[in-house]
């Protein structure tokens, strides 16, 4: 008899790992509670034919060579960089803030003087910390930090995480650092692009195996003592596997409001960010991100909070302790073979890229 997998999650994560069991030859069993594959990262087309990202953007980036080339196989890829602005005081400019970012916020004696000391204080090419570069002992590094933190991050950041920057795992506030240099991307990495025909059509052709069975609308607590397996793979929230006995994890929510114009474009770039005014933290255009030409354009108004879908781990000292707790209990399971892996039952903040790297490296470290 065929070895029996499940997997509790059609997002990412899971489906990597049914693809990799199934092309072995094992039958897979993939369950989801939500009604279509992909998790976060799924999108569809609107009635215009709009390629809209109903979970917001996600964008597709990487140094791993055998990720992207793995990824390859199920799709042809749109070259995109990404590049953010953000609408300060009246003015579109690019984020992360780097030296063309100083020219459009600055008079260009300012910026040049201004330029001039960041290379010779941490050199053309670094990546400085917004908290770091608070901490200069330079007056005009420091006045230009507090400047950039009030205006791109101090208000953002309350209304994304409803914390200070300050009270952020540097982990994740250090995700956008300032860069010394004239470049506008927003990732650094080698390779980076869009699923050619969306992320939905990438994922149905991972899935396209007679060894893979998809159940959706399926919630695993309810069906879980009636399923026949060898080995679980569980990429859900790890406090609900457990029920929550060691207490609930935090988690950051989203509600995206999606609204269609009638007008070829709204925005500068695919994405932009508002730090300081309005509810929203950022409005997203779609057509974009595929270069979609359409008389009409659809964009998403992005509003964290306490409502919406699960989108970030909240990572303070309470939640971190939290999760070591059920993650010890989590470490038991691995020898009834069981295993908890992705965002939710990691309580990680992960790129996209590293979900499919793990993903990839656990199916190696078992099957070998």
């Amino acid at each position: 008899m065929k070895e029996k997998v499940l997997i509790v999650g059609a997002g990412l994560t899971g489906i990597v790992l049914a693809e990799r069991f199934a092309a072995d030859g094992r039958q897979v069993l993939i369950i989801d509670k939500r009604t279509h594959i992909g998790g976060n990262c799924y999108d569809f087309k609107d009635k215009n034919g709009i390629l809209v990202k109903k979970y917001g953007p996600h964008i597709f980036h990487t140094d791993y060579e055998d990720v992207w080339d793995h990824l390859s196989k199920f799709t042809e890829w749109v070259p995109y960089r990404h590049e953010v602005v953000s609408f300060v005081d009246g003015n579109f400019i690019p984020m992360p803030f780097n030296l063309n970012t100083l020219y459009k916020a600055f008079p260009a004696d300012v910026a040049n003087s201004l330029e001039k000391k960041l290379i010779d204080c941490f050199g053309f090419g670094q990546k400085i910390p917004i908290l770091e570069l608070r901490d200069s002992k330079e007056k005009e590094i420091k006045d230009l930090a507090n400047f950039i933190y009030e205006k791109m991050f101090l208000n953002y950041t309350r209304k994304q995480w409803g914390l200070k920057l300050e009270d952020i795992d540097p982990a994740v506030s250090g995700r956008v650092p300032i860069v010394i240099r004239r470049d506008n991307s927003y990732f650094p990495d080698k390779y980076q692009g869009i699923p050619g025909q969306g992320y939905t059509k990438m994922f149905k052709k991972m899935l396209k195996n007679k060894n893979i069975q998809v159940s959706l609308n399926t919630d695993y607590k309810k069906v879980k003592n009636k399923l026949k397996y060898s080995t679980l793979f569980y990429t859900g929230p790890i406090d609900e596997f457990f029920g929550y006995k060691f207490g609930r994890l935090e988690y950051r929510r989203l509600k995206i409001k999606f609204k269609t114009l009638k007008q070829e474009e709204y925005q500068p770039r695919a994405v932009v960010n508002y730090p300081n005014d309005f509810d929203f933290t950022r409005v997203t255009e779609f057509k974009k991100f595929l270069g979609q030409k359409n008389k009409k354009t659809t964009i998403g108004f992005e509003y964290p909070g306490e409502k919406g879908f699960m989108v970030w781990p909240v990572l303070t000292e309470k939640n971190k302790e939290i999760f070591q707790k059920y993650w010890q209990e989590a470490e038991k399971l691995k020898e009834k073979n069981v295993f908890f892996i992705g965002r939710l039952a990691e309580y990680k903040y992960y790129d996209m890229d590293d979900i499919v790297k793990n993903s990839l490296d656990l199916y190696n470290k078992i099957t070998k």
